[in-house]
């Protein structure tokens, strides 16, 4: 899904910080300088911004020997789902079986569920 241009007037540098890192930025270029026809020099630049969340869903690959396997690197692997109420970003089991961590809101699945187990059994 390509990134589509906007203009907000009240962005700031964390908006388009926050932006890049949710998105994810690559930039490949490859820099050839030649003399008569003859290549004396070639490079190739692959550079990737993006956050561990970003990455994992986009399977970015990191250079050999990069230890990427941190807590970090395994929680961005969990899906994730945006809270309907504050828009945060959190697992999308906990958000449908318990609710926002965040905010306190319960989805209709918990509320079932907690409904059920206040029944008393007779």
């Amino acid at each position: 899904m390509p990134l589509q241009a906007t203009r907000d007037e009240g962005s700031t540098l964390v908006d388009v910080i926050d932006r890049i890192l949710d998105k994810g930025l690559v930039i490949n270029a490859d820099i050839c300088v030649s003399v008569a026809g003859v290549e004396l020099l070639g490079i190739k630049i692959r550079a990737a911004l993006a956050s561990f969340e970003t990455a994992a869903k986009y399977g970015l690959e990191f250079p050999s020997g990069t230890n990427y396997e941190t807590a970090a690197w395994k929680e961005a692997k969990v899906g994730k789902e945006e809270c309907p109420q504050c828009s945060k970003r959190v697992s999308a089991e906990e958000l449908m079986n318990e609710g926002c961590p965040w905010c306190g809101w319960i989805s209709a699945k918990a509320k079932r569920a907690k409904a059920v187990a206040e029944i008393p059994a007779e």
